[in-house]
């Protein structure tokens, strides 16, 4: 039997056009409220982002058949895709205005599988160490339950936005 799913997204290049602007505590708080549009994976993948204060962030994800491997649970890139989100997103909320960042590494270890009965998951993203260059991040997917279901450690390095991208943005 077929099956079908429909999702819809806003331009991705709205919230891009905001980055350095606002600090990234304030550029996420803002993307919660819908003030900026959340980016185009998150409705692919049915994950949003629910908690955010400076150095954490919280998603939250329900599986689908839609996220499963051919063996039957979710696949391993959305383990990955959640837990990248959740440490990149930890970062950025650390940064001040006029900052990117962008992720060096991924380092995921899977624990345990995940199907559709798990249930709701989310994944916990925290700073582990900041530097001027570089942040470590860790985040960590949790059930309902709060079993640990993976873990994964992250790499970002930060860097100044230019000034003229920002203008040019405004």
């Amino acid at each position: 039997m077929r099956r079908t799913r429909e999702y819809s997204w806003e331009n991705p290049e709205t919230s891009a056009a905001t980055l350095g602007r606002t600090s990234g505590l304030s550029f996420l708080r803002d993307m919660m409220t819908g003030r900026i549009p959340g980016p185009p994976i998150s409705a692919a993948l049915g994950f949003t982002l629910v908690e955010v204060e400076s150095g954490r962030a919280v998603f939250t994800m329900k599986p689908g058949e839609e996220h499963y491997n051919p063996i039957g649970s979710v696949h391993g890139g959305v383990f990955a895709t959640l837990l990248d989100s959740a440490a990149g997103c930890a970062v950025h909320s650390a940064l001040p205005a006029q900052t990117g960042y962008t992720s060096l590494d991924l380092n995921v270890k899977f624990i345990r599988p995940i199907t559709i009965d798990t249930g709701e998951i989310y994944a916990v993203g925290t700073i582990l160490n900041q530097g001027r260059r570089t942040v470590l991040a860790q985040a960590q997917l949790f059930s309902a339950e709060q079993k640990l279901l993976a873990h994964a450690t992250s790499s970002c390095m930060i860097f100044p936005v230019p000034a003229h991208q920002i203008s040019a943005s405004r």
